[in-house]
């Protein structure tokens, strides 16, 4: 499911900074923290029919990754969705849209590590594309387990949304080889974290589970199936999850601001059957999809 250059986006406004530029002028100097040590923070967001969905979730993770980070001058929520809407009407962008948003500590005044060298504030990207879900939804994906283990916040928290993907993306290299479409990543204990791009979900008897957020990413999508589910009457279990359970559910699938919400056919070659007696992925699809006209910010 290698994603496709889409002629749509071939003459792209790109927001750096305070200003916006064409696709093939867009860049940020090489001594910015983001080329000299992935240092940055970054959300996916989603554009449908005139409005961003969960803006205001998605900054607020932005925020609390960048306190994390220790940023300093940052840009405020307000100048952030300013930027946002005025990068999407200078492209006419209302629907069908992903915008990867990045927040790197700023350029820094010599090359090295130390957060003191930056002293021109933080830089701002804004990336807006023409771009549908990155899975099949309808299909679903296969997966492998990789060997590549989620850090634990012993060593990287996940909770920080960063730039540092080197994990995820050696992952990602075990998928492709093994010919399949995404990586489950376990955590240092063998336990189902999440995919090397999502976020993991069970049924089972028709009970819902997913991973504890202690190894992977909570992300945004995560958390709306989450809250639907019990609307929905679902019980609902956060739980540490073994490939065995993985295996043998009634259902197994994805979450994520790039793929919604995917089914997953089958993992290690084991068939995964989607044919529990609930069909809990239908229910919580539609159920996501009538929440965003609710939940979505009208660009303006």
């Amino acid at each position: 499911m290698l994603q496709k250059f889409n002629p749509l986006n071939k003459d792209l406004q790109i927001y750096v900074k305070d200003r916006l530029y064409h696709r093939s002028e867009a860049k940020v100097s090489v001594f910015d923290s983001v080329v000299q040590g992935g240092d940055a923070v970054w959300e996916g967001l989603r554009v449908y029919k005139g409005g961003v969905f969960v803006l205001d979730r998605h900054l607020d993770r932005l925020m609390s990754s960048a306190k994390a980070m220790h940023f300093q001058n940052v840009p405020t929520r307000e100048e952030i969705t300013a930027a946002v809407f005025k990068t999407l009407k200078a492209n006419e962008m209302t629907d069908g849209v992903h915008v990867r948003l990045t927040l790197t500590r700023g350029e820094k005044l010599t090359s090295g590590m130390d957060p003191r060298l930056n002293t021109m504030g933080c830089t701002l990207i804004i990336v807006p594309e023409h771009k549908a879900p990155v899975y099949d939804n309808d299909h679903g994906i296969n997966i492998i387990t990789s060997s590549i283990r989620r850090n634990s916040p012993a060593h990287l928290d996940s909770k920080i949304h960063h730039n540092n993907l080197i994990n995820n993306i050696l992952a990602k290299i075990e998928s492709n080889v093994a010919g399949v479409d995404a990586a489950l990543m376990l955590d240092a204990n063998g336990f189902a974290a999440e995919l090397n791009g999502t976020n993991i979900f069970m049924s089972k008897n028709n009970i819902l589970y997913t991973p504890f957020a202690d190894a992977c990413l909570p992300g945004i999508t995560r958390g709306l199936i989450l809250e639907i589910a019990r609307e929905e009457g679902v019980e609902v279990h956060e739980k540490n999850l073994s490939l065995t359970e993985l295996y043998s559910a009634d259902e197994v699938f994805c979450t994520g601001t790039m793929g919604e919400l995917t089914p997953i056919t089958s993992i290690d070659e084991r068939i995964i059957e989607n044919t529990g007696n609930s069909n809990l992925m239908l229910r919580l699809t539609n159920a996501f999809e009538a929440k965003i006209p609710e939940y979505s910010v009208i660009i303006v």
